[in-house]
């Protein structure tokens, strides 16, 4: 679900970007909002997914694979970022989603046997899951990429807002907006999903480019603090309160926080609408489980375990796969390796 703020965050707190302009930039992606992504994007045009011959779905390897190599060539550096165990907090989001997973691929199969292809396509898309299989999966074409993971120990988004906050990465990559409650100090949207799209349910394409939305000026153009942002997430509804506070949309929210002092704030919140008391959902944002014991490593591609991944395990094109490592070693030279050489002569 995530924090829906976009209504609230003014144009002088986004920049809209082409890629190119992040070059040199480590980026720590989220990696589970960009395997979704994938999984929902990727698809035929009925709204099957992409699939191997054992009849595994291979949509959110595709995506991996390819858009890693456009954000590369650019000179973009993502650092996937996985869940970890989510927290009890989440648990009734959790089966919010399973629900609406189920009653899509109801509709998909009814709209499939009616011959309504884009609707079909439309819940197919909404019905789409994340295995633990699959994510194994993506662990092991990205270590063969070369390319770094983190495994957080508990919500992606909050470890990736961690490590943007220490500099270890110079923003964090979502679509949703939690990073921002989480502390990063910069969010990057689009990054997974740059380039031309259709629209849904309209018949025409826009190009789509990253947007660099800035913590400190976000808050500034809105006169309030972090905290102030954390309590209208959570009056507009979170993954721990997905609800909200009947009446709150984010206008009404960022009225109802300004002027007021947080610990003010916690006081006259509606409790009965919560399933747990908010200060355990303010203190979560505040001071979420994150590690520091990761390291960031970048590694020249291995060509077999790619092949082997991809071509051996999950049939996709040997020439497509070669064509593709031939881009993603170029990449490597001009955006990692050089980069590390001109490091070394500075400190040798």
């Amino acid at each position: 679900m995530g924090v829906n703020i976009r209504d609230i965050v003014p144009s002088e707190a986004v920049r809209t970007v082409d890629l190119r302009e992040l070059r040199g930039r480590e980026i720590a992606v989220d990696a589970y909002n960009a395997l979704y992504q994938f999984l929902a994007s990727i698809r035929q045009p009925d709204g099957t997914p992409l699939m191997d011959s054992k009849g595994r779905v291979t949509s959110h390897l595709s995506g991996l694979f390819y858009r890693t190599i456009n954000m590369m060539e650019h000179g973009v550096k993502p650092i996937y970022v996985f869940d970890g165990k989510p927290p009890e907090l989440k648990q009734a989001e959790i089966e919010r989603r399973k629900k609406i997973r189920e009653e899509a691929e109801r509709k998909y199969e009814e709209a499939l046997k009616a011959g309504l292809v884009e609707e079909a396509r439309r819940y197919a898309q909404m019905s789409s899951r994340l295995t633990e299989p699959m994510v194994e999966d993506a662990k092991r074409l990205l270590e063969a990429m070369g390319v770094p993971w983190i495994q957080a120990p508990a919500e992606g988004e909050a470890q990736a807002a961690y490590m943007a906050s220490r500099g270890d990465a110079w923003a964090a990559g979502s679509q949703d907006y939690d990073s921002l409650l989480f502390g990063a100090p910069r969010l990057v949207r689009n990054l997974s999903i740059t380039g031309r799209r259709k629209l849904p349910r309209r018949n025409i394409e826009v190009e789509v480019k990253p947007e660099i939305i800035e913590l400190g000026r976000l808050l500034e153009a809105l006169g309030i603090g972090r905290e102030h942002l954390i309590i209208i997430g959570m009056l507009v509804g979170t993954d721990y309160n997905p609800d909200g506070v009947r009446g709150y949309g984010p206008k009404r929210a960022l009225q109802f926080v300004k002027g007021r002092r947080p610990e003010e704030l916690l006081k006259i919140i509606p409790r009965g609408e919560f399933p747990v008391p908010p200060e355990e959902i303010y203190e979560y944002f505040l001071k979420p489980p994150v590690t520091s014991d990761y390291k960031v490593e970048w590694r020249r591609p291995d060509r077999e375990a790619v092949a082997r991944i991809l071509v051996d395990e999950h049939d996709f094109s040997p020439q497509r796969v070669n064509n593709a490592l031939a881009r993603l070693e170029k990449a490597y030279r001009e955006h990692v390796e050089t980069r590390q050489l001109g490091l070394d002569r500075w400190f040798s």
